[in-house]
């Protein structure tokens, strides 16, 4: 059986990271740490088809950080894809709320890099929007 937990970790660590700098008035530095998670190659498919790069992914968290109150995701239904040598697939399930009562639920596709030294960064994302 193939292991993906490292892979299922850093899903969790980096969408508590982006809630709490999605919600709460959060250092500069902050945003580098988050940031440091996602390949400089990185790209990403919103659940509306917009095509994201990582400098758009850098505007997209400068423009939105502190600014949505009440921020909260909850993922689930994490399932490793694929795994090699140089990284992993996983897909998961994540429900966003805020205060204003606002929610989405969308299904997530993610590809990791996996360098020498054990670290694992965000290289592509795909997500969906969920109409069930």
């Amino acid at each position: 059986m193939t292991d993906y937990t490292q892979y299922f970790d850093e899903v969790i660590q980096a969408h508590v990271a982006i809630e709490q700098w999605l919600a709460e008035e959060r250092d500069a530095s902050e945003l580098e740490q988050l940031l440091s998670r996602f390949s400089p190659q990185f790209s990403m498919v919103s659940p509306l088809g917009r095509v994201l790069d990582f400098d758009a992914l850098n505007e997209l968290f400068t423009l939105a950080g502190g600014k949505k109150l009440g921020f909260r995701i909850e993922l689930s239904e994490l399932r490793g894809i694929a795994q090699y040598q140089g990284g992993a697939t996983v897909s998961y399930r994540e429900h966003q709320t805020d205060a204003t009562g606002q929610h989405s639920d969308r299904r997530s596709t993610v590809v990791f890099e996996k360098h020498a030294d054990g670290r694992v960064i965000w290289r592509h994302l795909h997500e969906t929007f969920c109409k069930e």
